[in-house]
């Protein structure tokens, strides 16, 4: 299973913001020249192994050196704002556009989508399965005061959680609602052990092992997931380096490579391209 390494990259990236679009040294040592580029991204797009394709290919094309943080799509706003990122990869439009009516982004691309899945034990004690809308299957969780992992950590896919609530009319509490403050890995990992039910994007479920839990209910366009890169506005920016990502990213040739990717080892794409050709 993939572990997304946030806490520690953090800090780290904090320590280096001021220097985002300041260092022009070879930081990777393999030939780079353009300095530094902090690359803010969520849980799902690391824990599915998407980075591990990406990052090394942009690096070795651009000669930018790419530090990621990776955390929930909220943080990963918060650091930008405080110009501790160059360049967001993120899942929370609403929070997104929030970013850019503040002035804080450069330019805002569709790069791909997937979507949200509600897991759970086989034995589906709240009866989910079926169940006609995501709001519907919450309702039920609730009614039987099933346990439920919720991330809680202000991610896009904590939002999407929060959103399906409100839409159900329920404000989750009690001690069946199990607060993880973790990555979606980590928060499916803690669901299987506790056997509860929780809200995933389809790519880190399909990419995390030896989970005791099912798929049950899928589909709908309330659970639909896009995914949007942003170049971040500011003094100390990599711009040079956010913006050639960006193009980058969302090239004919790298959203062919996203549209396979998972193929081969899932039977289907853990992401569908969606930049304008």
């Amino acid at each position: 299973m993939r572990r997304p390494v946030a806490a520690a990259l953090i800090g780290l990236a904090i320590l280096t913001g001021a220097s985002c679009g300041d260092d022009d040294s070879d930081q990777s040592g393999s030939g780079n020249n353009k300095g530094q580029m902090i690359l803010a991204t969520t849980t799902s797009t690391q824990d599915s192994g998407l980075l591990d394709e990406l990052v090394p290919r942009f690096e070795e094309q651009s000669g930018c050196s790419v530090k990621t943080v990776a955390v929930g799509s909220g943080e990963a706003l918060e650091l930008a704002e405080k110009g501790n990122a160059d360049v967001l990869l993120v899942h929370s439009p609403e929070a997104e556009e929030e970013f850019m009516d503040g002035d804080h982004g450069v330019s805002r691309k569709a790069v791909m989508h997937n979507d949200f899945v509600v897991v759970g034990p086989g034995d589906d004690a709240a009866k989910i399965k079926g169940a006609g809308s995501a709001a519907d299957a919450f309702t039920r969780i609730a009614r039987a005061q099933a346990p439920f992992a919720s991330r809680a950590d202000e991610s896009g896919t904590n939002t999407k959680e929060l959103a399906i609530w409100e839409a159900a009319g329920i404000e989750p509490k009690g001690s069946w609602y199990v607060e993880t403050g973790q990555g979606m890995g980590e928060t499916l990992t803690i669901a299987g052990q506790k056997r509860a039910y929780t809200l995933s994007d389809r790519g880190t479920w399909l990419a995390t092992d030896n989970l005791d839990l099912e798929l049950l209910v899928e589909g709908g366009d309330d659970l639909l997931n896009p995914y949007h890169v942003i170049v971040v506005k500011g003094e100390n920016i990599n711009r040079d380096c956010a913006q050639e990502f960006s193009g980058w990213v969302t090239s004919p040739e790298i959203q062919k490579e996203i549209g396979q990717f998972g193929v081969a080892e899932y039977g289907e794409p853990l992401f569908v391209p969606d930049a304008e050709s």
